[in-house]
């Protein structure tokens, strides 16, 4: 028995590369950064911050849905296996890369400077599915407050697939 298993969490490093294959079918590549925070042991040396890049592959629907909703700086929940390609350049010489193709992944926020930036445009409140009120008398508005920088968006606010 043998097991090829990845689970990574981390930010995305480039928007994805969406690319059609035989059939049409889609295929998305982009990097994913993940970080080890840098600490001081107890003998007082310090390690210093080490960053580790992926080379992430998804294929079929999940490139579909990366396409639309993954851009550089998305926070990621991947599951995947190793995959080891080999190549020849044009000097002959061979080439190697080790790759995660993805089984599943969960979109954890958006890329920071979104997540960080108030929206431009106010939002309006969702309609509510209450008969209609009698209209009241106009009163004076309230100046608009300065809304909330708007929360990273979670998987479970995205539309199903």
């Amino acid at each position: 028995m043998s097991v090829n298993k990845v689970i990574l969490l981390g930010h995305v490093g480039r928007d994805p590369d969406v690319r059609y294959v035989a059939q049409g079918q889609p295929v998305a590549s982009f990097s994913l950064a993940t970080t080890e925070h840098g600490y001081t042991n107890a003998n007082g040396v310090q390690v210093p911050e080490r960053t580790e890049w992926h080379n992430i592959v998804m294929w079929g629907r999940n490139a579909e849905i990366a396409e639309k909703y993954i851009r550089k700086g998305t926070q990621l929940y991947i599951e995947g296996r190793l995959r080891t390609r080999m190549w020849e350049d044009r000097n002959a010489i061979k080439r190697y890369v080790t790759e995660i193709y993805v089984d599943s992944f969960e979109l954890l926020g958006r890329p920071r400077s979104e997540a960080t930036q108030p929206s431009a445009q106010p939002q309006q409140p969702a309609q509510s599915q209450q008969p209609a009120q009698p209209q009241q008398p106009a009163q004076p508005q309230q100046p608009v407050q300065p809304q909330q920088p708007v929360q990273p968006q979670q998987a479970t606010d995205l539309p199903p697939f």
